[in-house]
C-alpha cells in the first residue's frame, strides 16, 4: 500500500492524500492554526482510523459469528490538552443496533477492543523512519 500527499497550492495548508492511487482525500489545517479549516486535520484521521477500524471490526465478527447487528455506530473523542507530555486520551463510544442478548453486546464490545488499530495504538511500538527524495526539485 502506498500513500502520498502532496501539497494543493503553496499559499494553503490544503492537501491531497492519494491511497494507493484509488482513493483521494483531503487535509488542512484548523483555522486556528492558520489553516482554512476546510478538510479534516491529521488527528481528525488518526481518531477516524480507530473509529473505523472498531466498527469494521464488530461488523465483520458479528456476519461470521450469525449475531443478529443491523448497525454500528462508534464515536470517537480525543483530549489532546497533555499530547505534548506524551498523554493521548481516546474514548470510543460504540452503538450497536439489532435485537442483541446482553451477552452478543458484551462479546462485540471485547472483539472492537482487540481492532487492529486499537492493539496498534495502544500494544506496538512504532518506529518511523523520514527520508528525503533525490528527486527533482521545482519550484
Amino acid at each position: 500500500m502506498s500513500i502520498m500527499v502532496t501539497t494543493q497550492s503553496s499559499d494553503s495548508y490544503r492537501h491531497t492524500i492519494m491511497v494507493d492511487e484509488e482513493h483521494e482525500l483531503i487535509t488542512d489545517m484548523p483555522k486556528s492554526m492558520g489553516g482554512e479549516g476546510s478538510a479534516p486535520e491529521p488527528h481528525d484521521y488518526f481518531d477516524a482510523a480507530l473509529g473505523a477500524c472498531k466498527a469494521l471490526t464488530v461488523t465483520h465478527y458479528a456476519r461470521q459469528h450469525d449475531i443478529p447487528l443491523t448497525g454500528v455506530s462508534v464515536e470517537v473523542s480525543h483530549d489532546s490538552s497533555r499530547e505534548k507530555e506524551g498523554l493521548y486520551p481516546m474514548t470510543a463510544v460504540l452503538t450497536l443496533r439489532g435485537i442483541l442478548t446482553d451477552e452478543q453486546r458484551a462479546e462485540l464490545k471485547r472483539v472492537a477492543d482487540r481492532c487492529p488499530l486499537h492493539k496498534l495504538m495502544t500494544q506496538v511500538e512504532v518506529s518511523i523512519e523520514t527520508q528525503l527524495s533525490q528527486g527533482p526539485f521545482s519550484q
